[in-house]
C-alpha cells in the first residue's frame, strides 16, 4: 500500500535550523528494501535497528539526512536517480556514521557556542563604537562573526569526514563494496560549478570536498570488497523498488520514457503500475499476474494487485491478493492494515472480526501508526463497541498531534471502559495530552 502524508521535518544536518514540509511515503516494499540495506550496516555499527526509524520522503532531490531521535530520512529522488544498490548502501552507511557518532546530539551545543561567540562580538563591537571607534566596532563584529562561523563549519566538516570514515568501516564489516559511495560522490562533485539553487540538496547538507572524495577513493582501493558485486537478491529488490517509485511518482508519459527499451522484470513492474494509473486496469493486472508466476513468493506483487483492485472500486476482488500478500509477509504492518481496510470497506458484517484481527496484528508490529488506529476505531464503531472505538480514536488523535480531540476521546473511553488495562491506557493518554499541551505552551 503506497500512500502519502504530510510531514514536518527539520533538516538538522548540518546546521539548517528551519523546518520544511515534506510528503512522507508509506510503502511496505520500499521500507522493506531500505531495512534490508540498513540492517547489516546497523549491525556493523553496533546499533539496535529497532531504535532507528527510516522515513521515506517524496522529493525529487538526491538526498538523505538524519535528525534527532535516530530518524533517517531518505528522499525518493535518491532511490530513483542512483544507478545501483551499492550507491544507496554507501549513502545509508554515511548516515549511519552520523547516528553512531552522535553528531546530531552534539550539533545544538556547537550552534549555541557559535551563537554565543557572535553575541560577544556584537557586544564588544558596540562598546568599541560607543568609545568613538565606529569602524573599529564594525570590524570587531565582522571578525567575531566570521570566526564563529569558521569554527562551526570546521565542526560540520569534521563530522562529515568522520561519517565517511565510519561508512567505509561499516561497509567493509558488511562485506560490501564502497565503490558506490565513491561513484556517487564523483557525480555530485560535478555539480560544484552549478549555482547553489541548482545543486542537489546533498551538496548543501553534506558539503563535498576534495579531501572527502579522496578518502572514499582510497577506501575503495583498500577494501577487500572493492570489486565485489552487491548481493544479487538485494540488487533485484532495489531495482523493483526503483521501478515502482518511477511508476507511481513520475507522470505516466515521463515514467514510460524512463523505462523505454528495458525488458527486465523491474521495468515490467513499473509499466504495470503505469498502465493502471493510465486507466488500463486489466492490462496492469495481467502484467502483475505474469510477474507473480515468474517470481512466486513475492508478497509485493500481490499487495500491488490488491491496491489496484481496491482503488479501482473492486473492493471484494482485492481481498484475495491482499490475503495472499499477508500470508507471504505476515510481519509487514502496512500489508496487514491494507487487508483490514479492504475487509472493512466491503461493508460485510461477517468480515468485521477478521478486519479487527488484521488491524490488531498490524498494531502489534507498529503501534505508532495513526492510520491504523483510525481503521481500528472504525471497526470497533461498526461492531458497536463505543468504548474501544473511543480509545482507538484517542490514540489516533494523539499521534496526529490533535490534543483537543485526543483528550475528549480519552475522557469518553475512560468513562465507558470497565476497570482494566484499556481504561488505564485511556487515563495515560489523557495525562499525556496534558503534558504535551504544557510543553507546547513553553515552547
Amino acid at each position: 500500500m503506497l500512500h502519502t502524508l504530510l510531514l514536518l521535518a527539520a533538516l538538522a544536518w548540518p546546521g539548517v535550523a528551519t523546518a520544511q514540509r515534506f510528503v512522507q511515503i508509506r510503502d511496505a516494499e520500499t521500507e522493506s528494501m531500505l531495512r534490508a540495506v540498513a540492517s547489516p550496516l546497523f549491525r556493523a555499527a553496533g546499533l539496535d535497528r529497532s531504535l532507528v526509524r527510516i522515513i521515506v520522503l517524496q522529493d525529487r532531490a538526491i538526498n538523505a539526512f538524519v535528525s534527532s531521535n535516530n530518524r533517517m530520512f531518505v528522499h525518493t529522488g535518491l532511490i530513483v536517480e542512483i544507478s545501483g544498490v551499492d550507491e544507496l548502501a554507501g549513502v545509508m552507511a554515511h548516515e549511519t556514521g552520523h547516528i553512531s557518532g552522535t553528531h546530531i546530539a552534539r550539533l545544538p551545543a556547537e550552534m549555541e557556542t557559535a551563537m554565543r561567540s557572535m553575541i560577544i562580538a556584537m557586544v564588544l563591537g558596540g562598546a568599541a563604537a560607543m568609545a568613538g571607534g565606529g569602524q573599529a566596532g564594525v570590524g570587531v563584529v565582522a571578525a567575531g562573526q566570521a570566526m564563529a562561523m569558521r569554527n562551526f563549519f570546521a565542526f560540520t566538516r569534521a563530522q562529515e569526514n568522520a561519517a565517511d570514515q565510519a561508512a567505509l568501516v561499516f561497509l567493509e564489516r558488511a562485506g560490501w563494496t564502497p565503490a558506490g559511495l565513491g561513484r556517487l560522490f564523483a557525480r555530485l562533485a560535478d555539480q560544484e560549478l552549478l549555482p547553489a539553487d541548482a545543486q542537489d540538496p546533498y551538496m548543501r547538507t553534506h558539503p563535498l570536498t576534495r579531501e572527502r572524495i579522496d578518502v572514499v577513493n582510497q577506501g575503495v582501493a583498500r577494501s577487500r570488497f572493492g570489486n565485489t558485486p552487491m548481493p544479487a537478491a538485494l540488487e533485484h529488490r532495489f531495482r523493483m523498488t526503483q521501478a515502482k517509485l518511477i511508476g507511481f511518482i513520475e507522470a505516466p508519459i515521463h515514467a514510460q520514457r524512463r523505462l523505454e527499451g528495458r525488458t527486465d522484470s523491474a521495468a515490467e513492474y513499473g509499466r504495470a503500475i503505469i498502465a493502471w494509473r493510465s486507466g488500463r486496469l486489466a492490462e496492469g493486472i495481467a502484467m502483475l499476474d505474469k510477474l507473480s508466476a515468474a517470481e512466486r513468493g513475492n508478497p509485493f506483487f500481490h499487495e500491488m494487485k490488491g491496491q489496484m483492485l481496491f482503488e479501482s472500486g473492486r473492493v471484494r476482488d482485492s481481498l484475495t491478493p491482499y490475503r495472499e500478500a499477508a500470508r507471504l509477509a505476515p510481519d509487514e504492518p502496512l500489508i496487514r492494515v491494507a487487508l483490514a481496510r479492504a475487509l472493512l470497506e466491503t461493508n460485510d458484517p461477517l468480515l468485521l472480526r477478521p478486519a479487527l484481527r488484521e488491524a490488531e496484528a498490524s498494531l502489534a508490529l507498529e503501534r505508532d501508526s495513526a492510520f491504523t488506529w483510525r481503521q481500528l476505531g472504525l471497526i470497533w464503531t461498526r461492531l458497536g463497541d463505543e468504548a474501544q472505538a473511543a480509545l482507538a480514536l484517542a490514540e489516533e488523535a494523539f499521534l496526529r498531534g490533535d490534543l483537543r480531540q485526543a483528550r475528549m476521546a480519552a475522557a469518553r473511553a475512560e468513562a465507558l471502559l470497565p476497570p482494566g488495562p484499556a481504561r488505564l491506557r485511556a487515563q495515560d493518554l489523557a495525562a499525556a495530552t496534558r503534558v504535551e499541551r504544557e510543553e507546547r505552551s513553553r515552547r
